[in-house]
């Protein structure tokens, strides 16, 4: 069955999808490999591999200036690789800037905007917005800025089910908000976030919005446009794409008014010793030799990823989701963190186990070849709120199977009973 054929039914034949990607057939421990840490990274599929191996081994050579043929070749590839990922989210080729992922992005725009000539300057009195339930890379750059620029940092708090609290929206994205950034998905919660009141509260300030996409992209359909967000932000590692590479989406008009990351080569127009002037947009941002080969096979994995139909993928993993959620409801000593149904919700499952440490789980499931990640997920504050020290986060992707969440249920009974609390 083709790609194609498997995108052209009603949910995904995912034994078809799992021949793609080599790494799910080894085994872990003397057990099958269970692989449910896509939300840290997802595996990588024969196309994307090949289609990187092929321009390296074909094609390669440094982009843009060069007026031999494979110069030409590499640049042709790479701009049309440009052009793939923006069309992916909806946007189009000069709105979208490669970074080498999503936290590059985003630090990006938190370093444009407290720099001379942005079109936003922050200073004492003004105000960033950002949720209790970001990941670190999308808190730590707006607290640097508000450091460096004196600007005040506030955030929406969040509600005993793994909600963003509402009830102060208005409070805290206020007329000296300048920058809200949120997240579309939880990393830790998996709660999927209302973009459309969010970003509708910040028009009616004059704030600017910046959306962390990095666990809504590779799982649904997006369109930034659509969206009406600013800036949105994504990363390939997590979505059957290379590491090394990412991508900042941004209005052409925003990018081109905000001053430069980084100095280099590539990004200038004209460079005396006096002083230098900068190329539009996506190019001043990217200084020095580019992600060429990691740029291509995102692409790829756009490609991939869009044959299959992110409607499926979405449909698929909200029934692994559900029988995850249902069988961890089921189980005496086990509690979830986050929202406790689909609705809303991508699926990154965060769950803890009375008397045994997160850590002890994680060791414990790898010793029967399932691999889940243990600790505070990058998003420390999150689990302050809700007074734990850390959670086993299963997540699941586009191949992983029902058989598959059975087997972790059942893996979490003999869990329990090796430390004793069942």
């Amino acid at each position: 069955m083709t790609l194609r054929e498997v995108a052209s039914v009603a949910a995904l034949d995912v034994e078809a999808v799992r021949k793609d990607f080599p790494v799910l057939s080894r085994e872990v421990h003397g057990k099958p490999l269970v692989y449910l840490d896509n939300a840290s990274s997802s595996h990588k599929p024969t196309p994307v591999l090949d289609a990187e191996r092929e321009f390296v081994e074909q094609h390669y050579s440094n982009v843009h200036r060069g007026v031999h043929t494979l110069s030409q070749e590499a640049t042709d590839t790479y701009e049309n690789a440009r052009t793939t990922v923006a069309s992916f989210i909806g946007g189009q080729h000069d709105e979208l800037v490669f970074t080498k992922n999503v936290t590059e992005a985003i630090n990006l725009v938190a370093y444009s905007f407290g720099n001379p000539g942005s079109p936003v300057m922050l200073g004492p009195g003004d105000e960033i917005a950002v949720t209790e339930m970001e990941h670190h890379s999308n808190l730590v750059p707006w607290q640097m800025l508000a450091e460096r620029t004196g600007a005040t940092l506030r955030w929406l708090g969040l509600t005993d089910d793994g909600r963003l609290d509402l009830s102060d929206l208005d409070e805290v994205v206020n007329e000296r908000t300048k920058l809200f950034a949120f997240t579309h998905v939880s990393n830790i919660l998996g709660t999927e976030n209302p973009v459309d009141v969010l970003v509708g509260r910040a028009r009616e300030v004059g704030a600017y919005t910046l959306v962390d996409g990095a666990q809504s992209v590779p799982h649904q359909p997006v369109d930034v446009v659509a969206l009406g967000v600013d800036f949105f932000a994504f990363t390939g590692h997590k979505m059957v794409g290379p590491t090394g590479v990412g991508a900042l989406w941004g209005r052409t008009e925003l990018l081109n008014a905000m001053p430069p990351f980084m100095g280099g080569g590539s990004m200038i127009e004209v460079v005396q010793m006096t002083g230098s002037t900068y190329a539009p947009a996506p190019e001043r941002f990217e200084a020095g030799t580019p992600v060429i080969s990691q740029a291509i096979a995102l692409a790829a994995a756009c490609d991939y990823l869009t044959e299959l139909g992110l409607d499926n993928i979405k449909q698929h993993e909200i029934a692994l989701t559900a029988r995850l959620l249902d069988g961890l409801r089921s189980l005496d000593g086990a509690s979830v963190l986050g929202p406790d149904t689909t609705e809303m919700r991508g699926s990154a499952v965060s769950f803890v186990v009375d008397g045994v440490h997160p850590h002890d789980v994680g060791q414990s499931l790898d010793d029967l070849g399932i691999a889940v990640r243990v600790g505070h997920h990058c998003a420390a504050p999150v689990c302050r709120r809700y007074g734990v020290p850390a959670t086993a986060r299963a997540s699941s992707y586009l191949y992983n199977t029902e058989a598959e969440i059975d087997v972790l249920l059942e893996a979490i009974l003999q869990v329990q009973a090796f430390w004793g609390v069942r």
